[in-house]
């Protein structure tokens, strides 16, 4: 029996065959906040019928169905393998590196296409029993990562999903022994591409990867229920820095418009040998949109940079993972 709060839930993911189709949870997640709902649109029978002065309950229908809602979570240096793989869309397997216990995945941008998951969520009644919600057919639209001073490396994940099965066993949760990505292992390069240099006096960073898809795909013959959906724009790729203004780098390319190469990456311990657990964001072209430094008082000058990524007309964004996860 669970503890009949949040302290009983759990979240498990799986990858899909499938597009909908239920695949049983393989990987647990710690999560800190998770709103995936079923929302359902309904129709009311508006039939006048002599002396009825309310619709007919009989008379309601559900013509629709779909999952949409986000998780918030920490990145941790195992288990994040599969929710890359469906925000970035590259089909990965983790490369051992020399035959030591590390294992390196490369996330690199390509469409999202049939990466789908079953995300399936315990959330516990009071009484400690656990019910179960399986959100199936579930696609990752956006991500978003941050850090900060003295902080864990975030995520927030937007889904979209095709339905809610509450008929599925209750995976029993089991998590590998993890810690979390933080400030403290934080780094931020800027430069040309591949030769990229430490970035100073960097307190905040915040990357959002946006994979727009056409999530109104429902057809006639399909019980009210949508079609996968699929990219109908191009990835959009945002994101900020908050520093101390130790200098002018980052304003300069504000007033030239000129592209750098971004590196932001979080190395933690070594696994073997010179591999490190690591989680790292390469964005081979950003332009800087907003880079002011204004002066507002007797403090230290902090501006925030804005920044767009966009595509240097060869080597793609990417996600570098290494863990000892030998399996996503």
């Amino acid at each position: 029996m669970a503890i009949g709060s949040g302290l009983g839930a759990q979240l498990g993911i799986a990858p899909e065959t499938t597009y909908g189709t239920f695949v049983a949870p393989t990987k647990f997640v710690e999560f800190t906040k998770e709103g995936l709902q079923l929302k359902k649109t309904t129709a009311q029978s508006a039939g006048i019928a002599a002396g009825r002065l309310l619709p007919l309950s009989s008379r309601r229908v559900v013509t629709q169905k779909q999952v949409s809602g986000s998780i918030d979570l920490e990145v941790t240096n195992k288990a994040m393998g599969l929710i890359l793989q469906a925000l970035m869309g590259t089909t990965v397997t983790p490369v051992q590196q020399g035959a030591t216990a590390a294992y390196l995945q490369t996330h690199t941008l390509a469409d999202t296409a049939g990466k789908t998951l079953t995300v399936q969520v315990g959330i516990p009644l009071t009484t400690g029993t656990v019910t179960d919600k399986s959100f199936l057919g579930c696609k990752v639209v956006s991500a978003e990562f941050s850090c900060e001073v003295g902080g864990m490396l975030m995520c927030t994940l937007e889904l979209d999903g095709k339905d809610c099965d509450e008929t599925q066993t209750l995976a029993v949760a089991s998590y590998p022994a993890m810690s979390p990505f933080h400030f403290g292992q934080m780094a931020v390069k800027t430069g040309s591409f591949g030769t990229e240099t430490a970035h100073n006096g960097i307190r905040k960073v915040s990357i959002k990867i946006e994979r727009p898809q056409a999530t109104d795909r429902f057809y006639a013959g399909a019980a009210g229920l949508k079609a996968e959906p699929i990219s109908n724009d191009q990835v959009k790729i945002t994101g900020s820095l908050e520093k101390d203004y130790v200098d002018t780098a980052l304003d300069d390319l504000h007033t030239s418009d000129a592209a750098t190469s971004l590196v932001w990456e979080f190395i933690g311990p070594i696994i073997a040998l010179t591999h490190a657990e690591t989680f790292r964001v390469v964005l081979p072209a950003i332009r800087v949109d907003e880079a002011p430094p204004t002066v507002e008082g007797f403090d230290v000058v902090k501006p925030t940079i804005q920044f767009t990524g966009l595509f240097d007309g060869t080597n793609q964004p990417k996600i570098e993972y290494m863990s000892a996860d030998i399996t996503l």
